[in-house]
């Protein structure tokens, strides 16, 4: 049975789901919003480790858990058990889709690595998500999302240029990880409706990492300067940058050649616009120094709403600097229903972020709530595995499930 009322357009695609924690578990979020059945298989009495991890809401539940979870079915099994083993490939030998973010040779030891389980199913789609892949030096090494923006230099480059290394202020590395483990299922599958047979991809978080890097790769291989941190401000582009309004709130611009001329009518720049070395961007990056120290003086002296609407009304892309509850309390972002609010048996009503995928042509897809630990493990096996309740029982007498 799909997860929604109404089907999607993965309705009828079955995915099992062996992973945890954030990057892969986000990726099967994605695929239940847009219509599979997600089944994740959850270690009995403990389930993923992130229904431990705080915040936690009224009732006990875990809202990080609750924030890349919902829509799925949860069975719990016994893994390192051959029984809890046996279910598992017979389930796998009846799904489109098999997601696992363990440690390399994990899942084959297991007997639930890819040619294990291609044997019984040729047309699965099998993708592992892990830190370093499955191949080099690093691929049993272990790390978190903050991590691998070290090992990246996505840290080195983030934060003031007089400051030390910064995170970036949403796990990047788990995030930009999860949505390739999503297009590599997508495309799994878009070349199983050609050929008939699936495949098996191996999406490395560190990878995902440096291939963010394409501009400042660009710039490294054109010049052979290593990027360094820049704060707010756009390496290549002047200006790009938040600059602090005299109230004290934020604002950020970034403009093009056709915004030079109307920012400085905006601010009082006569001077700035009269000069012909600046009417193009590399003027303009060439006297950085110049130029920011007088739109920041000019900034400074104004309040920040006016000057944001007068810079609206000029057409110069720009915005206030704002934090979290004032982005999702936006009118154009209730407007476009980036929140939901879902029912969930024990915590009731609850608010989370929708999939930001829009069809033109229908409704989104409802939001449902993330699973109790086991809750759907007697259907499952029934429907999946064909057992009968007396089986089901015994194995949980047995601690299998």
């Amino acid at each position: 049975m799909s997860a929604h009322p109404a089907p999607g357009p993965l309705d009828g695609i079955t995915v099992l789901d062996f992973s945890r924690v954030l990057a892969a578990p986000m990726a099967t979020q994605i695929l239940a919003e847009l219509g599979a059945t997600v089944i994740k298989v959850e270690r009995p009495g403990r389930g993923d480790e992130t229904r431990g991890f705080e915040p936690r809401l009224p009732h006990g539940e875990s809202a990080y858990f609750f924030a890349f979870n919902r829509g799925k079915r949860s069975i719990t099994l016994d893994l390192k058990d051959p029984r809890g083993q046996d279910l598992a490939r017979r389930l796998a030998s009846r799904a489109d889709v098999v997601v696992e973010n363990f440690l390399p040779g994990a899942m084959d030891r297991l007997g639930l690595g890819y040619d294990r389980l291609a044997a019984d199913n040729p047309a699965l789609v099998y993708v592992s998500a892990t830190g370093f892949g499955q191949s080099g030096p690093d691929r049993t090494r272990k790390g978190y999302d903050t991590v691998f923006q070290a090992l990246s230099g996505v840290m080195a480059m983030t934060g003031e240029p007089d400051g030390p290394p910064s995170k970036t202020g949403i796990p990047v590395a788990d995030m930009t990880s999860g949505l390739w483990v999503v297009i590599a299922t997508l495309t799994g599958l878009a070349g199983r409706a050609a050929t008939g047979r699936g495949r098996h991809y191996d999406v490395s978080m560190m990878d995902v990492q440096l291939s963010l890097h394409a501009l400042n790769a660009a710039r490294l291989f054109a010049l052979d300067e290593d990027p360094v941190r820049t704060g707010t401000q756009h390496p290549g582009r002047v200006p790009s940058a938040a600059f602090q309004a005299a109230d004290g709130g934020w604002l950020h611009i970034s403009g093009s050649d056709q915004h030079w001329a109307p920012l400085c009518a905006v601010l009082g720049l006569d001077d700035l616009a009269a000069d012909p070395g600046l009417r193009h961007n590399a003027g303009r990056v060439a006297e950085r120094d110049r130029v920011m120290t007088a739109l920041r003086t000019a900034i400074a002296g104004r309040e920040r709403e006016p000057l944001l609407k007068e810079l609206r009304a000029a057409d110069i892309p720009a915005g206030e600097v704002r934090g979290v509850r004032e982005a999702l309390a936006d009118p154009h972002a209730r407007a476009r229903g980036v929140v939901a609010e879902f029912e969930h048996p024990t915590e009731g009503a609850f608010r989370a972020l929708r999939t930001p995928l829009r069809e033109t042509t229908g409704a989104p897809p409802p939001t449902d709530a993330p699973p109790l630990l086991g809750a759907d493990t007697d259907a499952v096996l029934t429907e999946f595995a064909g057992l009968d309740g007396g089986e089901i029982d015994g194995l949980r007498a047995a601690g299998v499930i």
